[in-house]
């Protein structure tokens, strides 16, 4: 079995998060999960200590720089490393531009953006005191590929990716690693208000994969050497034409 690894994830209650942190768990790393839904991450400490798993849960909103250093902090404290965190937290309100709908942007912005830089702002002294350490970023296949409905959030994910890149080429010894799936099973569909948004989406999700394919190629990811950076993934259903 490969060393324990410390690994927070954000976004954890539910769909790639969850899945990534069963798949973690199983993989013998300790996952310390972060969401809102805090009932939901109860039951699935619960399901992952159960199978034999280490795991725990603090209340998280991605979009609160404060909190998110406390989620880091508390870690270090307790374990006393971070090495990798999932930046996984997203939300995906999809609606022609012509809706006008500032607070979806908005939300988009705090949450797929700046939840991935604060994130990255709580690990990163941590990993470079420590001399490594491994940042992976969710981001989309709408990081490569933009859809109508879909224009803010795809720019959400492209930042992302240039956000990552960039942290890759200014840190010699930290990873950084870009996932980007395609259309995979989650409640990401549920924040859609828009109804052209919603009926793009149904056709979008006629195919797809599940999360725990994620969740394994999020894996893969962190069991390579220390000297090898997975710095992309894209991971699609093989009939997708996205």
């Amino acid at each position: 079995m490969a060393e324990q690894k410390i690994i927070l994830i954000t976004g954890a209650s539910s769909g790639i998060g969850a899945a990534t942190a069963h798949q973690l768990a199983s993989d013998g790393h300790h996952v310390v999960l972060g969401a809102r839904r805090t009932d939901r991450l109860e039951t699935l400490v619960a399901d992952i200590r159960a199978a034999g798993g280490s795991a725990e849960f603090h209340a998280l909103d991605v979009t609160d720089a404060d909190g998110m250093q406390t989620f880091a902090l508390d870690a270090h404290r307790k374990h006393g490393r971070v090495d990798v965190i999932v930046n996984n937290a997203g939300v995906m309100p999809l609606s022609r531009m012509d809706a006008l709908k500032l607070k979806e942007w908005d939300r988009m912005i705090d949450v797929n953006v700046r939840g991935v830089l604060y994130g990255i702002a709580a690990v990163l002294p941590l990993m470079q005191r420590a001399g490594g350490g491994h940042v992976i970023n969710v981001a989309s296949i709408g990081a490569h590929a933009v859809s109508p409905t879909a224009a803010v959030y795809c720019a959400t994910k492209y930042a992302v990716w240039a956000i990552s890149e960039g942290l890759r080429q200014e840190e010699k010894a930290i990873r950084v690693t870009v996932i980007s799936p395609g259309v995979t099973t989650s409640e990401l569909a549920d924040s859609i208000s828009d109804e052209g948004g919603r009926a793009e989406m149904r056709e979008f999700r006629k195919v797809a994969i599940g999360a725990d394919a994620i969740g394994r190629a999020i894996s893969y990811a962190i069991a390579q050497p220390a000297d090898v950076d997975v710095s992309e993934i894209v991971v699609r259903p093989t009939a997708s034409p996205y």
